[in-house]
């Protein structure tokens, strides 16, 4: 994520902001959770935050210049909902940043695994393939700029921090995406 942040424009919101423990820790100052116990873990390390769903029409539009879904695409019901709010909360030029465990990737089979087991947490979730991302994100107005991969270590040898790489990459555990919000789409 540090390699991203340079690149985006203030103020930021996280959509799905749970705990907050990303969001202290990458400066975001503003997140939006269904929990209420989450919020409020996240509102004592000084996050705003305030309780919803990311369907939910809670900010105005043009309100951020960048918003974060960190693992939480594949929890929500209806990502369509999700994006095109996204982009309405946007400012134009805004830019929205997913991080995604993949579905083709070590993880994602190894999580795929946990929610047929159903696992508590896993088996709520949808994990989506690159291009089924893509795909979303064009169909609510969106375009990719910048495609970073990283957690290039199996499920269960994870010994150390690694670099990220540039571009989508077979094998990566963990893949943001920054897209752009085009303007006049989806509006």
């Amino acid at each position: 994520m540090q390699e991203v942040l340079p690149f985006l424009e203030r103020p930021w919101l996280e959509v799905g902001v749970g705990s907050g423990r990303f969001a202290q820790a990458l400066g975001i100052g503003t997140g939006i959770d269904p929990s209420t116990k989450l919020v409020d873990m996240a509102r004592s390390r000084g996050i705003k935050g305030y309780v919803g769903k990311g369907e939910d029409d809670f900010f105005a539009e043009g309100s951020f210049g960048a918003i974060f879904l960190i693992a939480t695409l594949c929890f929500v019901e209806c990502p369509m909902a999700v994006l095109e709010q996204v982009h309405r909360v946007l400012k134009p030029g805004g830019k929205m940043v997913l991080g995604l465990v993949l579905r083709e990737s070590p993880w994602g089979q190894l999580y795929l695994g946990k929610k047929k087991e159903g696992h508590r947490l896993y088996r709520y979730a949808t994990f989506y393939g690159y291009h089924e991302v893509t795909g979303l994100l064009e169909q609510s107005g969106f375009s990719v700029d910048k495609v970073v991969s990283t957690l290039f270590q199996r499920p269960g040898e994870v010994e150390k921090i690694e670099d990220s790489r540039p571009g989508l990459s077979d094998g990566a555990g963990f893949t943001i995406v920054v897209a752009n919000r085009i303007a006049g789409a989806g509006e």
